[in-house]
């Protein structure tokens, strides 16, 4: 639906991380009115609607994307069904009523719980901010295959994680710096770099407000189903900690991060010793 300059600008004022919802219901409340253009008289109904009765809007819980699906040539990973996956897990929690029950008063957007997907590591969809966040990521690994020294990878990464010395017969590659972008696999002629792993990179904990928080990063990339494994966890996490509906991160500031990652070890003992007990049976 087309817009005019005027209501795009004053939705362009609205917070970016309820920016694509508020999008939508000003389209839904030009359509109802049977207009072909949205024009600003739909976003004041909106507004008016959304500041009068903002605990309608709010579904307990965000799932956000990048742009990657609609053709982005960044892509490191190219998983369309993820994000519907994700909300999928959380909608069968339901999860606004359970911030109903630890929320003291009114719910609002922030006590929302937030899922940031993005499909490389330029994080358009701000994954540090989220309470968890996925980056796509490709693990590049040097093989013995014979480099032609054409320095491509060198050129094409922006971390400045490879180098190619005068007395090496290939590539070093700097892992502290390395995104897992994938870039450097691409462009490399000769296979002397392949992608060893395909995934999720995870961060946890993020967020704005009066005391802004950056994610922490989880170790490791992780598959698919991995990832949608430490989403459970986190949720589990939260349920079990949650006090009156404040973010993950809050948690994590009580907390921290090892709280989280001993959920993992718990887990994870506990796959190990059904899987011995299935031996010895």
């Amino acid at each position: 639906m087309r817009w005019t300059p005027e209501a795009e600008k004053a939705v362009e004022r609205v917070p970016f991380f309820v920016r694509k919802r508020v999008r939508k219901r000003v389209e839904e409340e030009a359509f109802r009115s049977n207009a072909k253009l949205v024009r600003i008289e739909h976003v004041q109904r909106c507004k008016e609607r959304y500041l009068n009765r903002m605990e309608d809007e709010v579904k307990g819980y965000q799932v956000e994307t990048c742009f990657g699906p609609s053709g982005c040539p960044n892509r490191a990973i190219g998983d369309d069904e993820i994000a519907g996956l994700i909300e999928e897990r959380i909608s069968r929690r339901d999860w606004r009523a359970f911030l109903e029950g630890r929320v003291r008063g009114t719910l609002k957007m922030h006590h929302e719980f937030r899922v940031s997907v993005s499909d490389c590591p330029n994080a358009c969809s701000r994954p540090q901010i989220a309470d968890v966040g996925l980056l796509g990521a490709r693990e590049p690994a040097l093989t013995d295959e014979t480099c032609s020294r054409c320095d491509a990878c060198v050129e094409v990464c922006r971390e400045a994680a490879l180098s190619l010395p005068e007395d090496a017969a290939r590539p070093v590659l700097d892992t502290e710096r390395c995104l897992f972008c994938g870039q450097c696999i691409d462009v490399c002629p000769t296979g002397t770099l392949r992608e060893a792993r395909r995934g999720y990179r995870i961060v946890v904990g993020g967020k704005l407000g009066r005391h802004p928080r950056l994610a922490t990063p989880l170790q490791g990339i992780h598959d698919r189903e991995q990832a949608l494994e430490w989403l459970d966890r986190c949720l589990d996490f939260y349920r079990d900690r949650s006090e009156r509906g404040e973010r993950l991160g809050e948690i994590l500031n009580r907390t921290g991060l090892d709280a989280l990652t001993e959920v993992e070890k718990g887990a994870e003992g506990s796959r190990r010793k059904k899987t011995g007990s299935g031996r010895h049976s």
